[in-house]
C-alpha cells in the first residue's frame, strides 16, 4: 500500500526546477532543442548601463520539441533573474516565437505553445520598450490561439503580475499551483495606491486567499489547479491540448465578466468567499 507520504516523496517539484528544466520536463523525452540559447549572448542592452549584471539568455528560455507527439514550443521565464521581469529582448523572444508558431500553423504544421509565467511584469528599467514587447506577446497569443490552444502555467511564488497577467488571461487555458498567485497589480502596489485598509501587503494569508491560484480556480480564472508535481502538470498540459480550443476563451467572454462585475458592491470590503460566490457562477458569452 502506497501512503500519501510516499507519493509526496516520489513527486518531482516543478517549482524547484529552473526554467530550462521545466521546459525539458514538459516536452517529450529527447525532443528538447533550445533556440537563441545562452551561447548566442542575446541580452538586454540596457541593464549593464545601469550597473545591473546581465544573464546570457536574458532570463528567457525558448525550447522547441514535441508534446504528446505534436510540434510545440515552450517559453520559460526565469523567475530568478530580475524577478522574471520582461524587457525588450526577453519579451521579444516570446513574441517572436508565438509569431513563428502561428506561421507554422498557416503552413500546415500544428505547432502549439506553452508559456511558463514566473514574472512580476515589465522591467521598470526598460519601461516603454518592455511594455511594447509585452503588447506584441498579447497579439501573438491571440493570433496563435485561433489555430492551437495556448497554455499558460503559473507555478512558483513569484506568481504572474502586470502586463504578463493580461497575457495569462489571453491564454486558451491556464494551469496554476497552490504556491502561485495571479493578479494585475502586486500587493505592495495596491497598498501604495489605495492604502493599507484596502490591501495589507504584509498579510500573506489574506493575499493568497484573494490572488492565490486555489481562489483563482474557484472564480474561474484558472482552469486547472494542480499539485506541485512535474508529471501532474505535464499531464494537465497534454489533456488540455487534446481537448482542443475552448468554445470561447476568457477574453471573448466580455459580457459574462461584466455581468459578474456588476454584482460586486465597491462600497463594501470584499471577502474571498464573496468573490468565489459571485465569479464561481461562470461567465457566459
Amino acid at each position: 500500500m502506497i501512503t500519501d507520504t510516499q507519493q509526496m516523496l516520489e513527486r518531482q517539484s516543478f517549482i524547484e526546477l529552473d526554467a530550462r528544466s521545466r521546459a525539458k520536463k514538459l516536452l517529450d523525452e529527447s525532443t528538447f532543442s533550445e533556440l537563441i540559447d545562452p551561447f548566442q549572448r542575446i541580452t538586454s542592452p540596457w541593464l549593464m548601463r545601469q550597473g545591473i549584471v546581465t544573464q546570457a539568455d536574458d532570463g528567457m528560455v525558448v525550447a522547441k520539441g514535441t508534446i504528446d507527439g505534436q510540434p510545440a514550443v515552450v517559453l520559460g521565464i526565469d523567475g530568478g533573474f530580475q524577478g522574471g521581469s520582461m524587457g525588450e529582448v526577453s519579451a521579444a523572444k516570446i513574441a517572436g516565437s508565438l509569431e513563428l508558431a502561428a506561421e507554422d500553423n498557416r503552413k500546415g504544421i500544428p505547432t502549439r505553445a506553452v508559456i511558463l509565467f514566473e514574472t512580476g511584469g515589465v522591467r521598470l528599467q526598460e519601461a516603454n520598450l518592455g511594455l511594447a514587447a509585452i503588447a506584441e506577446i498579447h497579439a501573438g497569443i491571440v493570433d496563435l490561439r485561433r489555430y492551437q490552444p495556448v497554455i499558460g502555467i503559473t507555478a512558483g511564488p513569484i506568481g504572474c503580475y502586470g502586463g504578463m497577467s493580461i497575457a495569462a488571461g489571453l491564454c486558451s487555458y491556464l494551469i496554476g499551483t497552490r504556491e502561485a498567485r495571479l493578479g494585475l497589480n502586486g500587493p505592495a502596489v495596491i497598498e501604495q495606491e489605495a492604502g493599507i485598509a484596502e490591501f495589507d501587503s504584509r498579510d500573506r494569508p489574506m493575499i493568497w486567499s484573494f490572488t492565490g491560484c486555489e481562489q483563482r480556480h474557484r472564480t474561474g480564472l484558472v482552469d486547472d489547479y494542480v499539485a506541485d508535481d512535474a508529471d501532474a502538470i505535464r499531464a494537465a498540459v497534454i489533456e488540455r491540448f487534446r481537448a482542443g480550443r475552448p468554445e470561447a476563451c476568457r477574453s471573448e467572454r466580455v459580457a459574462g465578466f461584466l455581468t459578474r462585475l456588476s454584482e460586486v458592491d465597491p462600497g463594501v470590503q470584499a471577502t474571498p468567499e464573496q468573490a468565489a460566490a459571485i465569479y464561481g457562477k461562470g461567465f457566459q458569452l
